[in-house]
């Protein structure tokens, strides 16, 4: 079967399978909120009993027309419970009626409970809605995921300056069914086969599931053959596990494993989806989706037996390994269209039990916290003060390596305790005035984002420190002095007041979550501290835990490697070949031309194609000229290789690695304005092309694996060598000189220059098993030179005129790099619109450069100043980026300006315009002369071509020299070119493409160099009226000669010259070394 068509085929079955499970309710837009009861809506706080929550629903005049809370401030909420988990698919709000109370702006969070919240993303980030600009006109929302809940809060984040808080709801959605199982971690349920084995050649398996456990099976299958499929949890990822028939891969490390997903074990729903069909396996996690192929020799997937579902029931069958079994809710469980839970809670006979399954999940009441400021949070929790001994637990996650996580002060004069983060590494530090300090030090690489538990016990003058629950390597220090328990407890951080607290903190804050927090063996009730009864806090969040995974998904490129903290992200981009925060920009040069403007000379370098695109880097070699610039990339096989015995039942095969990809070699090929690859066949009784009117007997592959009929020298589509074309061929009836047969050697070479179908990637000879028959061949490498593309430049003779090209494409990373020259005062150099995001660069006066960038969160600046003018109509370097963690602006070589990205907000640069270069869409503030090479993330814009179809518009731009005359050195002159520029050495004793090189000689005793100089105006009628080139340009008034030597020999004449009029000038080195 054709692969598209049954690439088309598994998609189909795919969607329509899934379809079926997860059938949206397409009229699911019903008020959920008017219903309710008036004690579905609490509140934080409320500002009298008139503003309370049950005035807020959409629309109510009764009471002060909606809720205001006691005071305005970013602490407060109001929350909705609708009775049972619904879909909730849009949102609504007002302000309070007749007032000049409203929200402008608000996030929303959602839960199952009313405990563990979490807060509504749209596109990876926590989404601000925007609210209400008066009293009374709805502001709707419809959400672009919809939300499973039965809990929904509204946060207000600004409100009318000139008043308060004030709101009123509604909710829009529709009934949620499902299907729902409780594991306890030692329960399973068993789907059983109607026939000892089930072979498939395709599954799908979906389900959702909620979990505080970071390890757990989800399910597992396998059968005698050595087949097996496993999903389970691993420290809070999923891993698929799957093996198609190959018993030999069961036990080894080869089997298919692909892990996705982050934090899963935050007791919130996380949907699952497994496709498969043959080997091609579709992986979706939330919202990540995964495609690979599977290993194994079969495309079947033979499962003995049964399907377990929440743990593998029976440790010790064949080929199963000890896991833990999973603990928590799953939802909605589907195997190929079969739905495992209904089936279960009907108690058909399909289905066994093992353990104790409900269906209900159960919720564990745990408020978890999160430290938002590594400068301003901390939670201060009271203790029982002069027990004898200490005793305190708590568990908590991050990813920054520092951070304070206890602070108490010991009754009795004990000194402070501290348990702290420091290098990832967990320290417990008692000081005690003059006695030395009790220090324990567990653990390591605690900030990777999983829950970790701590226990501290201390009694009488023993301290236990123990992690992670594991007291087999629990660690103890003795004290000199009794351990009396503290009063205060401070967790996360230290108030700014030092004298009220007397709690310092010597290292940074913590920036995490935590929960679970026992004091003197008692757990401590966080809801209380969130309602002001218990302790105190600042700049917390109470009842949730906001850990957010930013190397998920990795927006290093190019294989940079993801690391983070709990506000950003960082790249290592080390071994890569790019550099910059998030490893886009390429460190290497786009071709040879641009290595030789920066003055390099010949040799070996990388050169990456497409900057910033996909492509990698290659190695070549430049060949760095007068009058070209060759890039030449190498083969495995450049050398002269003889053939022997080969026909068509066994013919010779010969492949060429280039050590690159084939897209990169056709990067290379397509930029460059000629292409060639020498192709020699030497033969002796050895046909090559076997004309004029036969099959060949050699031939050789170019790109896109087509096979080529014609030889070196010849043109495509012509079977013929170069002696063809030419009419010189040693026998005239043959188009090639080997197709002539000859028992004496010769051959056809030439050079294969159609740049569609190089480079050569294979050659295959049949006739070399004849009597006395051998060949012997060579393909060069590749060959290029001219770069289409740095030369490549428009010229806007109008501030009306513009070029337009297709939307620019960089919702994450965006880089524009350009050369310009003009002499107006400003002008748009290019921009790009959205409905509300845009891009532009533009010159806003003669020294300042500026790169404006709205990506949703208003828009964002960056300006360079130059010391001098730049419209002086010289060439100006530009190059604007913009990432995920910043937006940057340089210009030629002054000083980078570099924006910082916010750490949360909208991040994708969403555009839909027409981009215009040289020009605006409003066609204002056009651009007023030339731009070249311009570059958008790798990929360069044809100008040229664009401008030859352009009113106001001209291809190319002149005036190299003037900006490049500098590079041509030691009196050489500088030509202008179309494309580009050289440099000419007649004037000059140097050569090479800059004139650096110095011209020599090395002269044995007796011999000399003499140069004949005609005279520039003739004196005898005779007299040639051709001129030497150093008179080409004036009348000489005087001689400037100029020379080095080096020698051991004395007396030596270094330079003697005469005239027609017998007059002489000698330069002698005398017998003295004078």
């Amino acid at each position: 079967m054709d692969s598209e068509v049954l690439g088309g085929f598994t998609l189909l079955l795919f969607s329509f399978w899934h379809l079926g499970l997860t059938a949206p309710n397409y009229n699911c837009d019903d008020p959920l909120v008017s219903s309710l009861p008036s004690t579905a809506l609490t509140s934080s706080t409320e500002l009298f009993s008139t503003h309370s929550p049950s005035f807020a629903k959409l629309n109510r005049r009764d009471g002060a027309g909606g809720w205001s809370p006691l005071d305005s401030n970013k602490q407060q909420w109001l929350q909705v419970d609708l009775g049972d988990r619904v879909e909730i698919v849009a949102v609504a709000t007002q302000g309070r009626y007749g007032s000049s109370d409203w929200v402008t702006s608000y996030t929303l969070m959602f839960s199952d409970t009313g405990r563990n919240w979490k807060q509504y993303r749209q596109d990876d980030t926590i989404w601000v809605f925007t609210g209400n600009s008066n009293a009374d006109s709805v502001v709707h929302h419809k959400l672009l995921h919809s939300m499973k809940a039965r809990f929904l809060r509204f946060i207000p984040l600004k409100w009318n300056a000139g008043g308060r808080i004030g709101l009123r709801v509604e909710v829009f959605g529709c009934s949620y069914k499902s299907d729902i199982a409780d594991f306890d971690g030692r329960s399973s349920l068993l789907y059983r086969f109607n026939q000892k084995l089930m072979s498939t050649f395709k599954d799908v398996v979906s389900l959702k599931f909620k979990s505080m456990q970071g390890d757990g099976v989800l399910f597992h299958g396998e059968g005698q053959r050595g087949d097996y499929i496993t999903l389970e949890l691993q420290k809070g990822k999923l891993s698929l596990h799957i093996n198609l028939g190959d018993s030999n891969l069961h036990f080894s490390n080869s089997h298919t494993s692909v892990t996705l997903g982050s934090l899963l074990d935050d007791q919130h729903w996380h949907s699952v989806l497994i496709e498969r069909f043959n080997k091609q396996v579709n992986f979706t996690v939330d919202k990540h989706t995964q495609h690979f192929r599977t290993k194994g020799d079969s495309d079947h997937l033979d499962i003995d037996y049964e399907l377990s579902f929440g743990g593998i029931p029976v440790p010790g069958k064949p080929g199963t390994f000890q896991r833990k079994n999973f603990h928590g809710c799953i939802e909605n469980l589907y195997y190929n269209g079969v739905n495992i839970i209904d089936l279960a809670k009907r108690r058909k006979p399909q289905i066994y039990t093992v353990g104790n399954v409900t269906f209900a999940c159960s919720e564990p009441q745990i408020v978890p916290i999160t430290f938002l400021s590594n400068s301003q949070s901390y939670l201060l929790l009271p203790g029982t003060p002069q027990i004898d001994g200490l005793s305190v637990s708590f568990q908590f996650r991050t990813w920054n390596k520092d951070g304070l996580l206890l602070y108490t002060e010991l009754s009795e004069n004990s000194g402070p305790l501290l348990i702290y983060l420091r290098g990832g590494r967990l320290t417990l530090l008692i000081q005690k005035g003059t006695e030395n300090p009790v220090e324990i030090t567990e653990g390591t690489n605690l900030h990777d984002g999983l829950w970790h538990s701590v226990n501290i016990n201390a009694r009488r003058h023993r301290i236990t420190l123990t992690l992670d629950n594991n007291a087999a390597t629990a660690s103890h220090a003795t004290t000199a002095s009794r351990i009396y328990s503290g009063n205060s407890y401070y967790f996360g951080g230290c108030p700014d007041n030092f004298t009220d607290s007397q709690c310092l903190n010597p290292i940074t804050d913590f920036q995490g979550c935590m929960r679970l927090i026992f004091i003197d063996n008692q757990p401590k009730d966080l809801i209380l501290v969130q309602q002001g009864s218990l302790g105190n806090f600042s700049d917390l969040h109470i009842d949730l835990c906001g850990i957010k995974d930013r190397c998920l998904p990795n927006y290093c490129e190019h294989g940079g490697k993801c690391s983070q903290s709990w506000t950003t992200f960082y790249c290592d981009c080390n071994d890569t070949g790019y550099m910059g925060e998030t490893c886009h920009n390429s460190i290497y040069e786009q071709s040879c031309e641009a290595y030789r403007h920066q003055g390099k000379t010949s040799g070996f370098f990388y050169i990456d194609s497409d900057g910033s695109g996909p492509l990698g880097p290659l190695r070549v070699f430049c060949n760095i000229t007068e009058d070209k610039i060759w890039t030449a990339v190498q083969h495995n096989n450049t050398g002269l290789t003889r053939v022997q015995r080969a026909d068509m039942e066994k013919p010779y095969t010969m492949f060429f690695n280039y050590n690159s990809s084939a897209e990169q070699l056709e990067a290379v090929i397509n930029s460059a304005e000629y292409c060639e690859q020498e192709a020699a066949y030497h033969c002796k009784k050895s046909r090559l092309l076997n004309t004029p009117n036969g099959m060949p007997f050699a031939w050789w592959v170019g790109r896109a694996n087509e096979k080529h009929l014609y030889w070196g020298g010849s043109l495509p589509g012509i079977q013929q060598c170069a002696c063809g074309l030419e009419e010189s061929c040693l026998d005239m009836r043959y188009f090639c000189n080997c197709d002539a047969d000859r028992e004496e050697w010769t051959n056809d070479t030439g050079l294969l220059a159609f740049k569609d179908h190089l480079p050569v990637t294979q050659i295959v000879i049949t006739d070399t098993n004849r009597s006395n028959s051998e060949a012997a061949w060579k393909i060069g490498p590749l060959r290029c030179y001219g770069d289409r593309q740095f030369w490549n430049a428009a010229s806007f003779n109008t501030e009306a005129s513009y070029l337009h090209f297709p939307t620019f494409h960089a919702e994450v990373s965006a880089d524009i790099s350009f050369f310009f020259k003009t002499t107006a005062a400003s002008g748009v150099f290019l921009e790009n619109l959205g409905i509300k995001d845009f891009i532009r660069v533009e010159i806003r006066s003669p020294k300042e450069i500026a790169f404006s960038i709205d990506v949703g969160n208003g828009p964002r600046e960056a300006t360079v100043q130059s010391p001098a003018p730049l419209n002086d109509n010289q060439w100006h370097y530009v190059r604007a980026e913009r990432n995920l963690k910043q937006t940057s602006l340089q210009v030629d070589s002054l000083p980078k300006k570099v924006l910082e990205a916010p750490a949360e907000g909208h991040f994708r640069l969403q555009l839909n315009s027409q981009l215009f270069v040289g020009g605006t869409a409003s066609r204002q503030k056009g651009f007023l002369g030339c731009i070249r090479s311009l570059d958008l993330n790798g990929q360069k814009l044809d100008l040229e071509e664009k401008a030859k179809m352009t009113p106001g518009v001209k291809p190319g731009c002149p005036g190299h020299c003037s900006s490049y005359g500098n590079l041509c050195h030691n009196g050489a002159k500088c030509v202008e070119k179309y494309n580009g520029y050289s440099c000419d050495c007649t004037n000059s004793a140097y050569e090479g493409p800059f004139c650096k090189d110095e011209v020599s000689a090395l002269f044995e005793a007796g011999t000399s160099v003499t140069y004949i100089f005609q005279d520039p105006y003739p004196v005898t009628k005779n007299a040639s009226t051709s001129s030497s080139a150093i008179y080409v340009d004036a009348v000489v008034s005087k001689e400037n000669i100029a020379f080095s030597f080096l020698t051991a020999h004395t007396p030596s004449l270094l330079l003697y010259i005469n005239t027609y009029f017998h007059e002489y000038l000698a330069v002698i080195l005398s017998k003295n070394g004078k």
